[in-house]
């Protein structure tokens, strides 16, 4: 069996895409995955199964995730190893002041590329510091200069609809499950 971390796209932010995670529990068991576990809020799915292929695994997630609740569903899929890699090569001092910086790992769907994604996103210099992973960049920024950091405006870009976005904490937890 196969350990696989899935971070849904969009759910559950705003008052929009509202999907209950029993529900969400549910749906993942009925697809025929085991151990399904759910993680806050946001979308993070643990399953286990026999299945190597992730881009058919992917493409099975996003069309049965559509049509039962009813949204256009984008998934980014990892095998946990994978997270587990992703956690212990990030950069050094990545999360290590959580007082000072809040940290994001901004994972990418599919073709696109961390080099691409970092080559379009705008960083405040002095408070955003972003860099380039496998599939993912570590986003940090300057806890009392938030309110400068271009992270929110990453939001009305074409290029945030193929990326999801974890704080630091849940990221290294989901390790852990």
């Amino acid at each position: 069996m196969n350990r696989y971390v899935t971070f849904l796209r969009g759910i559950n932010v705003g008052g929009n895409n509202i999907i209950k995670m029993t529900d969400l529990k549910t749906c993942f068991e009925e697809m025929g995955f085991q151990n399904v576990t759910t993680y806050i809020q946001s979308g993070n799915v643990l399953f286990d199964c026999n299945e190597t292929d992730q881009l058919k695994l992917t493409q099975q997630i996003e069309k049965t995730l559509s049509e039962r609740f009813s949204y256009n569903s984008k998934i980014v899929l990892l095998s946990q190893q994978t997270l587990i890699q992703l956690v212990n090569t990030a950069p050094k001092g990545f999360g290590v002041y959580p007082n000072e910086y809040r940290y994001d790992v901004i994972f990418l769907k599919a073709p696109l590329t961390a080099e691409e994604a970092l080559s379009k996103i705008k960083t405040k210099e002095g408070v955003d510091f972003v860099t380039a992973g496998n599939g993912v960049l570590y986003f940090s920024r300057l806890s009392a200069m938030s309110g400068q950091s271009q992270m929110t405006k990453m939001i009305g870009t074409a290029i945030y609809k193929e990326m999801t976005i974890r704080n630091w904490n849940t990221t290294t937890k989901l390790c852990e499950l």
